[in-house]
């Protein structure tokens, strides 16, 4: 059977592919999205689209390794059909729970600025004000608030020295919204992955 046609996730970019579990608050709502329950192909009953279920855990783990392996053979490894994973995959995409998406690696791309923007923003401005300004830019490449001394935490990668020195000219310094900011080089990297807790048995 031909594994690309076995799995229309969607993906087509050749960057490594990564599993990422999207947040469970509907932002226009903010409702939070629960599990739905009901009966596989196998006629198991299940939260089908809750991550934290355990059949969808192991799928998870196993799509983080290989974002486009075919559904038969993440079944096998797991012991159902290929048809429950594709059940389980659309269930937990539909319900907003699971994204497939292809995830540049800074490290690997090598970009001659990596660098940790610790931010404090400014009195009276709420941490997601600044999020919202900073999240469209595309040298910015996480966002993440955060408690303790400072309230955001972003990273920005930028291929000179120059674009960077320009980018915290231009989006950071000097801007009314933010008070502070602590700006933290890469100098190695030990450990990068975006993958869901727990292990495999």
């Amino acid at each position: 059977m031909n594994s690309e046609n076995n799995n229309n996730h969607g993906v087509s970019s050749p960057a490594e592919l990564r599993t990422e579990i999207a947040s469970r608050t509907n932002a226009h709502s903010s409702q939070a999205v629960t599990a739905q329950s009901g009966e596989d192909p196998d006629g198991r009953v299940s939260p089908l689209s809750s991550p934290f279920d355990d059949l969808n855990q192991k799928i998870i783990r196993l799509l983080q390794d290989d974002g486009r392996a075919a559904y038969d053979i993440v079944g096998q490894k797991l012991g159902v059909s290929g048809g429950t994973i594709r059940n389980r995959v659309a269930r937990m995409r539909e319900a907003g729970m699971l994204r497939i998406v292809a995830v540049v690696d800074p490290v690997a791309v090598d970009y001659e600025t990596d660098a940790m923007l610790g931010i404090k923003t400014a009195p009276g401005v709420a941490p997601a004000t600044v999020a919202r300004r900073l999240d469209p830019l595309a040298a910015v490449v996480y966002v993440m608030w955060v408690s303790g001394r400072f309230d955001l935490l972003v990273e920005v990668v930028c291929d000179e020295d120059a674009e960077f020195a320009n980018f915290l000219n231009e989006h950071i310094h000097g801007h009314p919204d933010v008070a502070h900011v602590e700006v933290m080089t890469r100098i190695g990297m030990f450990k990068n992955q975006f993958l869901l807790k727990g292990h495999l048995p």
